[in-house]
């Protein structure tokens, strides 16, 4: 079984994925502000309901982009019980995890995630004919500019989707709101993206492993620090 930290959001989670089955059990919980509090003890109760981190054979994390204290909450959970246990470690992406349980759905998916500060973290990916590709980068701006970017026919998905669904609708007339329940779809969709990572040998390093906020700097870009010249000497 693979364990699957997923802390993008106020909406966090942990499952046991089973390859070939799915989802196992979980534990979800809402936070303010970040996932410490909550997320150690979801970890260590999955952990003994597995039987121990020696039945566990992976373990997977989203790195967003997601809430700053709340990707580093989970992934640096994930990393120290890589670096403890050996278990080999994968990041997905957040917005990949929440558009891939509807790959089934022969759509264009927008994925989209509450960033904060009135931001939304959006990406589209492609279902159509069976396929599966990704449409765009991930990416964060305001909501005026994800509304502008929609065409077509399109499946909203995700927290940000349900929050915004009457103005990305009104935009588009073409798009429709996915059936879903968050935080547990996008646990879902990490789970399965873990489990093909790893079936294909791939693996993270743990000391490489870092949150993709994708987020534009909330201040303008520093200045460069004032030149100071060399004064003269008084003369006399």
């Amino acid at each position: 079984m693979h364990l699957i930290i997923e802390t993008s959001t106020g909406a966090g989670a942990v499952g046991l994925w089973r390859p070939g089955h799915g989802l196992a059990a979980s534990r979800e919980w809402e936070s303010l502000h970040n996932h410490t509090a909550e997320l150690m003890p979801a970890v260590r109760a999955l952990v003994e309901e597995a039987g121990g981190t020696e039945r566990l054979t992976g373990i997977g994390a989203a790195t967003g982009p997601g809430g700053f204290s709340a990707l580093r909450a989970g992934l640096g959970v994930a990393k120290g019980l890589a670096f403890a246990s050996g278990l080999p470690l994968v990041g997905v992406s957040t917005l990949e995890a929440t558009a891939y349980p509807h790959r089934g759905s022969g759509a264009v998916v927008c994925a989209v995630i509450v960033a904060g500060r009135a931001l939304a973290g959006w990406a589209m990916f492609d279902a159509r004919g069976g396929g599966w590709r990704r449409l765009s980068d991930d990416r964060v701006t305001d909501i005026d500019e994800l509304a502008a970017s929609l065409r077509g026919e399109m499946l909203l998905a995700g927290e940000g989707a349900a929050a915004w669904a009457e103005r990305l609708i009104a935009e588009n007339g073409e798009a429709r709101l996915a059936e879903e329940r968050q935080p547990a779809s996008r646990l879902c969709g990490a789970g399965a993206l873990t489990a093909e990572r790893l079936e294909r040998g791939e693996r993270d390093a743990p000391a490489g492993l870092a949150p993709h906020y994708a987020r534009p700097p909330g201040i303008g870009t520093p200045k460069p620090p004032a030149r100071v010249g060399r004064g003269r000497a008084a003369r006399g």
